[in-house]
This record gives C-alpha cells, structure tokens and sequence, in this order.
C-alpha cells in the first residue's frame, strides 16, 4: 500500500494504491493535513486501490471535515467495482463528486 501526494496550484491528488484500510490511517491524514492550509480542492484517485473497507470511509470523511465540510471541494476518481460498491453503500454520492468509476 502507498500513498502519494501532488499538489499544483490549489489543487491536492492523492493516490491511494494497494489497500485503502486502518494500515494507511496516519500516513493518509498527516498528508492531507500538511497540505490542507494551502488547499482549495482535491482529487482523491482510486484507480490503482484494490481494497477499501469503512476505515477508508471514516478516513476520507475526517478529510471532508477539515476541507471545509459541506463547502469540501473534494472528488474520487478511477475507482473500481468493489470500490464503488463500498462507496454506494455508503452513500459517499451525496458528499462527494465521483466521476470516473468502473461498474
């Protein structure tokens, strides 16, 4: 599993490879924290994620929080169909823009 951060301009990416669970807990949010006070909108990829299970949820939801909240700019790409389940269930559709994402 690894996690790899890009920032250009205001804009934050994020790629999450291998499993999205409770291991990458710290490195996923001392990243998003370093950069969060100089980021207006980020992009979440899960193209190359092979696993997420609801500590992944919990994770991208601490990172809403402290993108702003409701006015979080924030998008999940290139997930695929097990991601997308996992993010279905959990209505993750009605908090963040995901585009992107295999059936």
């Amino acid at each position: 599993m690894s996690i790899r951060l890009s920032q250009q301009d205001a804009t934050a990416t994020i790629e999450v490879s291998g499993r999205f669970d409770y291991s990458v807990h710290q490195e996923f949010c001392e990243g998003f924290e370093k950069l969060a006070p100089t980021v207006d909108h980020w992009v979440i990829d899960l193209s190359e994620t092979l696993y997420m299970d609801s500590s992944a949820l919990g994770m991208l939801l601490l990172l809403r929080e402290r993108a702003g909240g409701d006015d979080a700019s924030i998008d999940l790409v290139g997930c695929n169909e097990q991601t997308g389940r996992v993010l279905a269930v959990g209505q993750f559709d009605q908090l963040f823009r995901i585009t992107r994402c295999g059936s």
